[in-house]
């Protein structure tokens, strides 16, 4: 027999009345929105003071699940602003008391501007760029976390014989940047200490090392297996020997003084020439870009490149000329010893400890600034400890001095 509808809803109405069991409603935003309203108009006519929702609801010890009596409280105590970076800038700019930053500033990076009254353009240097050189040049410095880099004493402006005649140093230079490409300077150092000391002399009684006459008289295969340790030997045998005859055939056995003359050689690009004219012949006309300055310029904001030439060039068009010739071995060194490609060591950078380095690791900086607020402490610590061993050393002395005054006085009255 079917049951119309109606009887069935009137069949739950009297089961409701009579105070059978039943599963309680599901709690739903609207009936706590309806509940709210409700609560809210009731408490102008009511003479007991009515709680907040948030009172009423109370947090919830469980799991938060979509849709529950906690969720929606937290929606109605929660801050205007729950973004997380938001959270870090409020934590990472009080590290303690004694000095507070505020939140990192946007960096705009170098840009196009014109002169209203001229109009003529020109280019606007990154914000803050002075500043960010300035903590780098003391992180490269003596005692600084970037100090001390494989690049410092192994770069391959360093690798050229100092003993050997000029235009040989010159070839020594040249010859170390063009093994150094994707090769780290470790391995290029000792493979270049190798040339310089064990290549064959080109004729008996000659000089062994490495020079122009040697070069072109070593067997292919002989080169080859001398620079082995570093990338891409069996390309860069043949560039090296097709370069010392270019050397010997079109520019008189010295290496070529301008940026296009070596750009011609064989496996050099920009960032070796523009490097090895300043090494080499003291002339600084442009910058050289390796992968580190490329990545950590654009990591920082400065430009916005997708290769090492273009940062090369946006580089050049708003840097002072004075820093071109030393901004290579800056970046590469604290490229090498601290921001490196693969696990940067952002607790130990002064630029994200300072807030000045938008790319930095949040966790990595707050721990860094944990530890060194603790060193800081230990220091202090120290130096209090010897100043009271030094005051109570000092009235030791008083008191011994005094002391033997008296006796002195005494002995004197005695005689």
């Amino acid at each position: 027999m079917r049951t119309s509808r109606i009887s069935k809803d009137t069949a739950k109405l009297l089961k409701r009345a009579a105070g059978s069991a039943s599963p309680p409603r599901r709690t739903t935003r609207s009936s706590l929105a309806r509940f709210a309203l409700n609560a809210a108009s009731s408490s102008t006519t009511s003479t007991s003071q009515t709680p907040d929702i948030e009172d009423s609801i109370g947090p919830s010890s469980k799991k938060r699940r979509r849709g529950s009596d906690a969720s929606l409280s937290s929606e109605f105590t929660k801050p205007e602003s729950d973004d997380e970076d938001d959270k870090f800038d409020v934590i990472a700019a009080a590290p303690s008391k004694s000095a507070r930053r505020a939140p990192a500033r946007a960096r705009k990076p170098a840009r196009k501007v014109a002169d209203p009254a001229t109009g003529e353009t020109s280019i606007s240097p990154p914000s803050d760029w002075e500043e960010m050189y300035n903590v780098v040049r003391k992180m490269r410095a003596p005692g600084g976390a970037a100090y001390g880099a494989a690049v410092d004493t192994m770069g391959c402006e360093r690798l050229a014989d100092r003993n050997a005649s000029p235009k040989d140093q010159r070839l020594h230079s040249l010859i170390a940047l063009m093994l150094s490409s994707q090769t780290k300077d470790t391995v290029t150092a000792v493979v270049m200490r190798k040339l310089q000391t064990e290549l064959p002399a080109y004729k008996p009684g000659a000089p062994v090392g490495l020079n122009l006459d040697n070069l072109l008289a070593v067997e292919p295969n002989m080169l080859n297996e001398m620079i082995w340790a570093v990338g891409f030997h069996n390309n860069k045998t043949k560039y090296i020997k097709k370069t010392a005859e270019i050397l010997r055939d079109e520019w008189n056995g010295d290496i070529p003084d301008t940026v296009e003359g070596l750009t011609s050689l064989p496996g050099v690009g920009p960032k070796m020439a523009y490097l090895c004219l300043s090494v080499a012949w003291n002339r600084t006309e442009g910058i050289g870009v390796d992968v580190h300055v490329h990545r950590i310029t654009n990591m920082w904001g400065w430009n916005k490149t997708k290769n090492p030439e273009e940062t090369r060039l946006a580089l050049q068009s708003w840097l002072p000329h004075d820093r071109w010739r030393e901004i290579n071995s800056l970046l590469v060194g604290l490229g090498q010893a601290v921001c490196l490609p693969v696990g940067r060591r952002c607790g130990e950078c002064d630029l994200g400890l300072q807030g000045l380095c938008k790319a930095a690791e949040r966790k990595k900086v707050l721990e860094g600034r944990r530890i060194k607020e603790e060193m800081i402490k230990e220091e202090t610590i120290k130096i209090e400890k010897i100043e009271d061993q030094g005051a109570a050393g000092g009235a030791i002395v008083k008191v011994e001095a005094i002391v033997k005054e008296e006796v002195k006085v005494k002995q004197e009255q005695e005689d």
